[in-house]
């Protein structure tokens, strides 16, 4: 997905948060703006939003000399989810339906983003999730696929939702599926580094390993190459959260697009509502399927 006007002034509203996370020194968050100006005036608009985000929280950690403003939120927030996480898991094992639920699980979840929104409730959002209907369906072909393949490549986003991830996962692996699961080489905004999947459990159901990308998203020339091998080769991958489907949309990939849409300019590319879950197969995948 490419970078939208409206994108720019979410970047700076988005470092005025993360650089308050550390500091209320107004001098030096308008350094930093001053800085995120400077780059942003010249950002190709054919870009995604990850690859501009990248360069904002760079400016950020540099000017704040804080490698991961949102460690201790990221370490609260996951410790909220796993209080939640027995009652979620049984309603999942209990519905009619645990694959799809464990899904609308996982995209649920996708509401803990410090990047695209201030503010959230995630109990009320998991309350309401099993009776939500998807704006984009694609499970039909989800589950086509899921029968061709025993890999499945999980691609990470934010570091509490990895708890509601585990469900999901859980969930493929009563399907004897083995299931990698990706997170961010370095800490950006809120999303899940190594050692946030751990703390969510990610460890005693998947291999975790790391893209190596210290963007908001899966921005593939900035992975390694153990990762993009494994991309490569994936014959089924699910990409969680915004962040992914702007970095990812436009590859000739099988993947499956699983968010909940939290501003009007991913709205207006999917051609749905904010606020919308989704469940999306790629254009690949359907061009390929059709």
């Amino acid at each position: 997905m490419r970078t939208y006007l409206e994108c720019i002034p979410c970047f700076f509203n988005q470092a005025i948060r993360a650089s308050r996370m550390v500091t209320e020194d107004e001098r030096l968050i308008k350094k930093i703006l001053d800085t995120l100006g400077d780059v942003v005036k010249d950002i190709p608009m054919d870009s995604s939003p990850p690859e501009t985000g990248r360069l904002v929280y760079k400016i950020i950690k540099e000017t704040l000399k804080n490698n991961d403003p949102y460690r201790e939120m990221k370490r609260k927030n996951t410790e909220m989810a796993l209080k939640m996480y027995p009652e979620i898991k049984r309603k999942v094992e209990d519905s009619e339906n645990p694959l799809l639920n464990a899904i609308r699980v996982a995209i649920g979840g996708n509401i803990i983003d410090f990047g695209a929104q201030k503010t959230f409730d995630i109990e009320e959002e998991l309350k309401k999730i099993f009776h939500i209907d998807f704006a984009i369906n694609d499970f039909a072909l989800f589950k086509e696929l899921l029968n061709s393949t025993d890999k499945i490549l999980y691609i990470g986003d934010n570091a509490a939702e990895t708890v509601f991830d585990r469900i999901l996962i859980e969930e493929l692996n009563k399907l004897k599926k083995r299931v990698i699961f990706v997170v961010r080489g370095e800490p950006i905004i809120n999303d899940a580094v190594y050692e946030d999947a751990v703390q969510a459990g990610i460890d005693r159901v998947a291999e975790i390993i790391s893209s190596g990308t210290d963007a908001p998203g899966t921005v593939l020339k900035t992975c390694n190459k153990d990762f993009i091998e494994l991309f490569n080769s994936s014959k089924l991958i699910i990409s969680k959260g915004q962040g992914n489907y702007e970095a990812l949309s436009g590859e000739a990939s099988p993947i499956f697009f699983l968010l909940k849409v939290k501003c009007e300019i991913v709205a207006r590319d999917l051609g749905v509502k904010e606020g919308d879950i989704v469940l999306k197969a790629s254009d690949f995948l359907k061009r390929n399927k059709g």
